[in-house]
């Protein structure tokens, strides 16, 4: 993912020490239930669509945005799926370290030919639920959530 402007602001002062940052992903569906994958640049490995927050930005809208910009699939969010603080922190090649709290969005797909639409991105492609490449279990466990009509999930607190 791109490092948005105002996070390398941070940066010139913060230096590399660990930051709490928001995260968005998106499980994208269309009228045939498949689900919008991306291959990141980043890694080489599929997963869903995601990315950060402008200042002030809705997580939904961030949902939307963050999906149009990668793959020029325009979509709606439908729903919560999980809210979740990733467990561990992630150090990025330039010392950088990052610790997300990533909400994630059930969409549905309105518009727009899947197709890399930035550099963010290698592939863009539909996968039915069955045909999935191989994922993390990150993007997995957003995929399977997104299938479910619970509420949203959110790890549980231990009572002590």
């Amino acid at each position: 993912m791109a490092t948005p402007d105002f996070i390398r602001q941070i940066r010139a002062d913060a230096g590399h020490q660990l930051l709490l940052l928001p995260g968005v992903s998106a499980v994208v569906f269309d009228d045939k239930g498949r689900v919008l994958l991306g291959r990141r640049a980043d890694t080489g490995k599929w997963s869903v669509i995601g990315g950060i927050p402008e200042p002030g930005e809705q997580p939904a809208v961030t949902a939307v945005r963050e999906v149009y910009e990668e793959t020029a699939v325009r979509c709606v969010a439908e729903r919560v799926v999980l809210v979740q603080g990733l467990p561990k922190p992630v150090t990025y090649p330039n010392g950088d370290r990052c610790q997300f709290m990533d909400i994630t969005f059930r969409c549905r797909a309105v518009g727009g030919q899947a197709r890399v639409n930035d550099d963010e991105s290698l592939e863009v492609g539909w996968f039915s639920a069955d045909t999935l490449p191989e994922l993390k279990d990150f993007a997995l466990f957003r995929i399977k959530q997104a299938l479910t009509e619970g509420p949203a999930w959110f790890q549980p607190t231990t009572q002590r």
